[in-house]
């Protein structure tokens, strides 16, 4: 394929435990136990680029959130080989917390957005608790800084950051959420971030339970099916499950290649 991409999954926080409430909107009554809640930022290598997908959270974030940091995602990237000053494209799937810190060390990065994400970000939304939770006003504030420095393209709906990568506003789970299409050697792989936090969201039609608009996730998934072509080749945001059937890529960092094909198919 002659846009193909490496991609790289590299993980840099945890949460545990978890109960399936806090995983499913309609948990199994069956199930007594969850799955643990892994963070990652993904790299997108090839045609002598490097994208980010989202840029994690700090030691600050994870310590007002309770939250297991490993590593920052700048450092975990700095021990993959990656310098964040060389970073010249970092597309953001969503504003939440765990997905846009950091943003002030990508200092020759343009940042990748849908419109309706800053919208919603910065509208009147934000009054509600609840909506506003998942969101840090420092990112946010951040963010607002960068298109003021004139380092923001805006998407509305679908977008194409280089040959080959693509985004696709699904919303749902936030407003302006995107996902990221990736062609690699072996098809086309959709970086789902929070669309699906687990394979199991997808798979169950259940979503995770923070959620704006359950209408549009249900839509987004099958935007996400589409977009893939194939059960293993889209990638849920938060699933340990990653881990596991994907081949390791580095022995200084957790990382895993997604460009390579699972160990385990979902395909029935």
């Amino acid at each position: 394929m002659g846009n193909a991409y490496e991609i790289y999954a590299l993980r840099y926080a945890t949460m545990s435990p978890r109960t399936p409430s806090m995983n499913f909107l309609q948990p199994d009554p069956h199930d007594s136990a969850a799955q643990d809640l892994d963070y990652f930022v993904w790299l997108i290598r090839g045609h002598g680029r490097d994208i980010l997908v989202d840029t994690g959270f700090n030691a600050e974030e994870a310590s007002a959130r309770a939250r297991k940091l490993t590593l920052n995602p700048v450092d975990a990237l700095e021990r993959f080989g990656v310098a964040a000053s060389s970073i010249r494209d970092v597309i953001v799937t969503h504003l939440h917390y765990d997905h846009a810190g950091n943003l002030d060390r990508f200092h020759n990065a343009r940042f990748h957005l849908q419109e309706r994400e800053m919208a919603y970000a910065t509208g009147r939304c934000m009054c509600n608790g609840l909506l506003r939770h998942p969101f840090s006003v420092e990112h946010v504030t951040q963010m607002v800084r960068h298109v003021y420095g004139e380092r923001v393209t805006f998407y509305s709906g679908d977008g194409e950051v280089a040959p080959g990568v693509t985004v696709h506003r699904v919303g749902g789970h936030s407003d302006g959420l995107q996902v990221v299409r990736v062609e690699t050697a072996r098809g086309p792989v959709v970086l789902a971030s929070d669309a699906a936090h687990y394979y199991a969201n997808l798979q169950r039609k259940s979503p995770f339970p923070i959620v704006y608009n359950v209408g549009d996730m249900a839509v987004g998934w099958e935007t996400i099916e589409r977009l893939a072509g194939h059960p293993d080749r889209f990638i849920p945001g938060h699933d340990p499950i990653v881990t596991e059937i994907y081949p390791r890529a580095s022995d200084k960092v957790d990382a895993w290649a997604l460009h390579l094909p699972p160990t385990r198919s979902f395909a029935k």
